[in-house]
């Protein structure tokens, strides 16, 4: 995990940029490197990941061409054999050193042949241009913003942004920036034609392509851990790559200390698979203590992804303090792909269709923002192994009707298609979905319920009215939410297009609660 900082101009001084710069450090305290460089100034953060020397440090340069990427660009070692073999010369061990050769082969064509994380800013000297993109789902965060003078400015996080531009942007996932454009080179939920093979076939394909998505993220420099909740998303990918390591590898749980829903099965998770495993509990103390630095850190007011980035946020801190992991496998985008609780309750086949589509265009804003920002900000590396491009494409073109939850059992393709193999027992291979802010004890979100109702007084709907410009907060708890995040990001809530919420346009889920608790269907989600 790393940050890069790129402006077009100089329309702020160079003490205000790099002031700015500086905001996030903690995604690459390894390394730093600011200066001015092509039309403005360029920033780079490094949290070594491959290739570990001082010669992996970005940017990197040819002649006064620069490119520096925050990313994690896989199968890089055959594309540079190819590229060494077209005349391209390498000096370090890093993925991303490739990234000029590419452009000077391929142009832009490029970004579409990538099999990646990441996001990343170019200057092509020789035309005096800028060239940024971003993932086709949007793991690795980038923003932009227009300065004082007009030109255009890149970072990782809105908090670089946010004091020199007007108005910070989330970077599309799947779009190139060229000549003050922005072009979609690749959206995964855009299918053709639905797969018309059988239930065997489809499941099949589902467990080779997620088996070698969790492989490619297993190769990295530096301890790798994972991260697991006892549900099924998090205990497959853990299993998986059990079996392909061949040794222990070293699992992290977290939960309240009274109520813990997800300890005990991820325990039980752990112990078929064999591997090393810590758990971790957190209290209502740190909960309330660590609300702040979660707002500022996720940069969102969204109810869902702060509740579930309170725990993520504890357990990686823990981690960082306690162990020699520096990269993390996560559960991530499985929900968006196969169905969430809510989803039993989608109209048809197409309605199912088009609100995955909604939610992995928007998971940049929500799911997958809280798994970088959570895991970044404690100098970690996130990787979701559920948002390998060939996964998703597959899975978007599955026919829908046999996603619907037909079998009384959400995500069962997922489930079924890890039948065989001895990846995990039947009792968690078929436990029913409980959310991650849920499963972390109901006490938690309690908690924070408990302490926005003492926070506010009936008038709170009129402090709430100041915020009607964009997403209102509906809830005391949302009001104590959107409050903080003005704190750090005033008059920046765009950046987060909605509140993550059940579909309420669906009998069943018109609710004013993003808990899958408050859902008819949660049945025994939550023991």
């Amino acid at each position: 995990m790393c940050s890069i900082f790129v402006t077009t101009g100089k329309g702020v001084s160079y003490a205000e940029a790099e002031k700015a710069f500086y905001e996030t450090l903690s995604r690459g305290p390894d390394l730093s490197r600011f200066g001015e460089a092509g039309e403005g100034f360029v920033g780079f953060h490094r949290l070594a990941i491959m290739g570990l020397n001082r010669k992996g440090m970005q940017p990197f340069y040819d002649g006064e061409s620069f490119a520096v990427c925050n990313g994690e660009l896989y199968g890089f070692r055959a594309v540079r054999k190819q590229l060494e073999e077209a005349g391209f010369t390498f000096e370090s061990e890093s993925d991303c050193e490739i990234l000029l050769p590419l452009y000077r082969q391929y142009g832009v064509g490029m970004f579409a042949t990538l099999d990646a994380e990441f996001a990343c800013v170019l200057f092509d000297a020789e035309r005096k241009e800028y060239i940024a993109a971003r993932d086709p789902i949007g793991i690795r965060p980038l923003y932009y913003g227009y300065m004082r003078d007009g030109a255009i400015a890149f970072a990782s996080e809105p908090k670089n942004l946010v004091a020199i531009v007007e108005k910070v942007f989330p970077f599309p996932p799947g779009h190139y920036y060229q000549n003050g454009a922005f072009v979609c080179y690749c959206d995964p939920t855009r299918v053709s034609r639905y797969e018309t093979a059988d239930l065997d076939t489809v499941c099949a394909q589902i467990r080779e392509k997620l088996v070698a998505g969790i492989e490619k993220r297993l190769d990295a420099d530096v301890p790798v851990g994972f991260l697991l909740s006892g549900g099924l998303d998090s205990s497959l990918v853990c299993a998986v790559a059990q079996k392909l390591l061949k040794k222990p590898i070293r699992t992290f749980a977290i939960g309240m200390e009274q109520d813990a829903i997800d300890l005990k099965y991820a325990r039980q998770a752990a112990d078929y698979i064999g591997s090393d495993h810590t758990a971790f509990t957190m209290t209502r103390e740190e909960v309330l203590s660590s609300l702040e630095t979660v707002i500022k850190a996720l940069a969102t007011f969204d109810i869902t992804t702060i509740r579930a980035g309170m725990g993520m946020y504890l357990i990686c801190k823990k981690i960082r303090s306690s162990s020699d992991v520096r990269v993390l496998l996560t559960g991530e985008i499985s929900d968006e792909l196969f169905g969430y609780k809510y989803t039993d309750f989608a109209p048809d086949a197409q309605a199912f269709q088009s609100e995955a589509q909604k939610r992995v265009r928007e998971l940049h804003m929500y799911d997958v923002l809280r798994a970088d920002r959570c895991i970044s900000v404690n100098s970690l590396e996130a990787r979701v192994p559920f948002g390998d491009l060939d996964f998703v494409r597959y899975v978007m073109s599955i026919n829908p009707e046999m996603k619907l939850n037909r079998y009384n059992m959400g995500k069962y393709l997922l489930r079924r298609a890890f039948e065989e193999g001895d990846y995990l027992p039947h009792s968690l291979l078929y436990r029913e979905k409980a959310a991650f802010s849920d499963a972390v004890g109901h006490s938690m979100v309690d908690d924070l319920k408990e302490y926005a109702e003492a926070r506010y007084g009936d008038d709170w709907r009129r402090t709430a009215e100041q915020y009607a410009y964009h997403c209102k907060p509906f809830t005391k708890e949302s009001l104590l939410y959107r409050e903080i995040f003005e704190k750090y990001y005033p008059g920046q809530a765009q950046m987060i297009v909605d509140f993550w919420m059940p579909n309420k346009a669906w009998a069943g889920c018109d609710v004013n609660d993003p808990s899958a608790r408050v859902l008819a269907n949660y049945g025994k989600s939550g023991e």
